[in-house]
């Protein structure tokens, strides 16, 4: 990887939580930060908080229209793009509901956005090699039903939040085999418990735990080579099953493919 005040890189979901402090963190280092979030107030006093070089893109991930443009004006401000963290996430309180495209909402805010956010970025982020991934996932994994991904019957909030989250995770293994040889790396991570920000009602981690995990997936020279691995923190760690298994990861991929498709 480039020096660190040499690189650019993409944080969703960075006004709030672990995505402002990590991008306070890597600004106050001389990377040039690209902060998303929903609201134009919030992304505002970020860029006055972090200060160093930061440059601020508003798009709700729950409508893949906004994903798109976001995508398109990060590809026309930016020819290189050193890392993506897709960070951005709601939590697991409240009914069911759907996005702006009919898709179950956390599945998509936490995962298909992402998705597509990583598709339609991935040829700047190969042009820019080496690169890297970094989705921020959970310990809190629940296996995917293929034959009710959308969580139609018995929806319960946790259980929708946790296959998001190996949704995440699927997409980073599969990731990490598409792009093998590139120069780009994916890799995901568990960056601490219930840290406290604006979804967590009893915090366990320290923020400052979160930070140190994900800067380090970010910038860490010994990760240079690493791929398609799951971090519990600083320790590598395995995820559900279902991760590891090509088979489910070929659905998703069909899936995701296809709920993304203009």
């Amino acid at each position: 990887m480039r020096p660190i005040d040499q690189q650019t890189i993409l944080i969703t979901g960075a006004t709030d939580g672990l995505g402002r402090a990590l991008a306070g963190e890597l600004a106050a280092e001389g990377a040039t930060v690209l902060v998303h979030g929903r609201d134009d107030r919030r992304g505002e006093d970020t860029l006055k908080e972090i200060g160093g070089t930061a440059a601020w893109y508003r798009a709700d991930l729950s409508s893949l229209a906004e994903t798109r443009s976001l995508a398109e004006r990060v590809r026309a401000d930016h020819p290189r793009l050193d890392v993506l963290v897709n960070n951005a996430g709601i939590g697991s309180a409240g009914p069911r509901r759907e996005s702006a495209d009919g898709h179950e909402l956390t599945f998509q805010v936490n995962y298909l956005s992402g998705y597509l956010l990583t598709r339609l970025l991935l040829p700047v982020l190969t042009a820019s090699a080496p690169a890297r991934i970094v989705n921020v996932s959970s310990l809190g994994q629940t296996a995917i039903d293929f034959d009710d991904p959308m969580i139609t019957r018995g929806y319960n909030g946790t259980r929708a939040y946790c296959q998001s989250k190996l949704a995440q995770i699927l997409f980073t293994v599969d990731l990490a085999d598409e792009l093998a040889g590139t120069g780009v790396t994916a890799n995901a991570l568990h960056p601490a418990t219930y840290m406290p920000t604006k979804m967590v009602a009893s915090p366990i981690s320290t923020l400052e735990e979160g930070v140190r995990a994900t800067h380090r997936l970010v910038t860490d020279p010994a990760l240079d080579d690493v791929s398609g691995r799951f971090f519990d923190g600083l320790r590598e760690s395995r995820a559900d099953g279902q991760a590891y298994d090509p088979a489910a990861r070929a659905r998703l991929r069909e899936l995701s493919e296809r709920l993304t498709s203009p």
